[in-house]
């Protein structure tokens, strides 16, 4: 086929090249170039199946099944249901692997997979999924055990997918950041490692996402992704430096105090003093971590601190998209023991959700179909004033923490 385009790799696409124009960088473009580097015949075939695909306004991918020794998930399959037409896209697998805890690498980490994965795949590769994974996206069946073997001896792990405990995403905590309220990349560790045989082989009603985020700005997007979000909290007063907001005053000055800082409080909860001093109403404060987001060389959060924990976060599916709802509104999670009673109550959480669950229902769905009392009765938990932002209110669609 590519002799028949003046010695070009690459068939013509005159579709798809529209994607190149404008001012944002094109996967057209990144896609064309691997492929002219690499010579896969496998790249050329998916960029004809999309070209057609954009021709036709039909997609032709269909699922399967594939998988490595011992796995029952982690590989997600691609197969065309044109083959026939365009026979070099046969199979687009997608193998997905587990990133560090606060997606922590070494040069020498990344340079030895994608050298891995040149040898077996396609050289794509996207980071990170949705759910957290490194996605290794263009391998052949009959390639699968090799690629797996050669990163799996360099201590990586499969990922999940389908009815599984999914791949954990946490924040970069404490090892970079100031506002991490406890441990996000320990807590990931341990919770992972207690569910690797949830996360490898699928046995649930459907998927369950952990993420974990240090302190309330949540980037995890924990609220909004995660079946189970674990997110830094602290429980007393902010902490004010005086002489550092002196300093802070001098450089920045009351105008940017006021505009910034204290008008932009959704509670009004900070004034200056007539003597100058900063000052927060720390009762009614919501932890919206604007202020300390805008000084954070003087405001941190308070010392007594561990986790709010939301739950039933997702996606689009049987009930819609659902944010998470408040469901402790404060505990420690500072030392081993606290993250192994709060692997227990995760354990009686999905042992309930696989009790209750339907078919293809997360695990919010499932509460929110059986009931939200029911469910606290059943895992040993009390209602709390804080689960609802309002009296009344249903909490699957307000979070208040």
């Amino acid at each position: 086929m590519a002799d028949k385009n003046n010695g070009k790799f690459l068939n013509p696409t005159p579709m798809i090249d529209n994607l190149e124009e404008g001012p944002w960088p094109s996967f057209i473009k990144g896609f064309k170039e691997l492929a002219e580097r690499t010579k896969k015949p496998m790249l050329r075939g998916v960029m004809d199946q999309l070209e057609y695909s954009y021709q036709t306004k039909l997609g032709y991918w269909k699922g399967g099944v594939v998988g490595v020794r011992g796995y029952g998930s982690g590989i997600i399959s691609r197969y065309s249901m044109i083959s026939d037409k365009i026979p070099e896209a046969t199979e687009f697998h997608t193998i997905r692997v587990q990133p560090a805890p606060g997606m922590h690498y070494s040069s020498k980490n990344l340079r030895d997979l994608c050298d891995i994965w040149e040898k077996h795949g396609s050289g794509m590769i996207s980071m990170h999924g949705q759910t957290g994974n490194l996605q290794f996206q263009g391998i052949e069946e009959k390639h699968c055990q090799e690629f797996f073997d050669d990163i799996n001896k360099e201590g990586w792990d499969l990922g999940g997918a389908g009815a599984t405990v999914r791949t954990g995403a946490s924040c970069v905590g404490p090892a970079r950041c100031e506002q991490a309220c406890y441990d996000t990349l320990e807590t990931h560790q341990q919770i992972l490692t207690h569910f690797t045989d949830f996360v490898h082989r699928p046995e649930l009603p459907y998927k369950i996402k952990f993420k974990f985020s240090g302190c309330p700005n949540d980037c995890m997007n924990s609220i909004q992704r995660s079946d189970i979000a674990v997110i830094g909290m602290w429980k007393d007063n902010i902490q004010i430096d005086k002489p550092a907001f002196k300093e802070w005053m001098g450089k920045h000055g009351v105008n940017r105090l006021v505009n910034e800082v204290i008008t932009l409080c959704p509670t009004k909860c900070i004034s200056l003093s007539d003597d100058n001093e900063l000052e927060i109403e720390n009762r009614d404060c919501v932890h919206c971590m604007h202020c300390l987001n805008v000084m954070p060389e003087v405001l941190s959060p308070g010392k007594e601190r561990g986790v709010t924990v939301l739950i039933g976060g997702k996606s689009h599916l049987k009930v819609g998209s659902m944010l998470g709802s408040m469901l402790i509104p404060f505990r420690k999670l500072d030392t081993k023991k606290d993250i192994d009673e709060f692997i227990e109550l995760a354990d009686e959480m999905i042992e309930w959700w696989c009790d209750n669950g339907l078919d293809h229902e997360r695990i919010g769905e499932t509460i929110e179909r059986v009931g939200i009392y029911q469910f606290l009765e059943d895992v040993g938990l009390e209602a709390h004033i804080d689960m609802v932002s309002s009296p009344r209110d249903n909490p699957f669609f307000k979070v208040a923490y």
